[in-house]
């Protein structure tokens, strides 16, 4: 294992579980609106509620825009990182701290007037497989280390350490780490996952 792999403890012992219910609860919606919403399944959104999901960080941010959040609200770990950040100096947090199921990620992008990049490490657990998405924008994933399967448009691609992919986000895409180790990957993506960025003039 690297001393990448080795990270330290998640920032947070809460889990979201609680907070997408009562957020939803509070706009007196039905599982059925937030899903229909966030353009995911009833049943996805319901073990989300009780913990037994684990949604990918895009996915939050649709579900937390449905329930007229931001990421933040849901997650307040998700803070931006300094222009010149140190890694012992970043936060590290999931959905679900303490899953070896769970995604976890170390934000590396900061937020300033104008900025139109968001960017994290992310650290994908064996056997992880993120839900299937399509939205506006483009991403980059260039993998660190191990190996990830990257499902576009119905095609499988593997990509190894030093490998990259630019695509356009409308396509439907998914991650998979097919392997029995630790996937590391800096993804950079247009869309304002972090619900954080300010405008031109403020």
């Amino acid at each position: 294992m690297s001393d990448r792999q080795a990270w330290p403890e998640q920032s947070t012992d809460s889990k979201i579980g609680a907070a997408l219910r009562r957020y939803r609860k509070s706009q007196g919606m039905t599982l059925r609106d937030v899903a229909e919403g966030a353009g995911l399944s009833t049943g996805f959104i319901s073990q989300a509620e009780r913990d037994i999901a684990v949604p990918s960080l895009s996915s939050l941010r649709k579900i937390a825009q449905v329930l007229g959040v931001s990421l933040q609200d849901i997650l307040p770990e998700t803070v931006p990182a300094m222009e010149a950040s140190r890694r012992s100096e970043r936060r590290v947090y999931s959905a679900h701290p303490g899953s070896s199921a769970a995604m976890a990620y170390e934000r590396i992008s900061t937020t300033f007037p104008g900025a139109t990049l968001s960017s994290v490490i992310m650290r994908q657990p064996p056997g992880h497989r993120s839900e299937l998405q399509s939205h506006d924008g483009e991403e980059i994933f260039f993998v660190l280390e191990g190996c990830v399967t990257i499902e576009l448009d119905g095609e499988r691609i593997i990509l190894h350490p030093g490998d990259s992919l630019h695509f356009s986000s409308r396509r439907p895409h998914a991650t998979w780490n097919h392997t029995t180790e630790i996937v590391l990957i800096l993804h950079v993506c247009t869309i304002d996952v972090f619900g954080d960025r300010l405008d031109d003039d403020a």
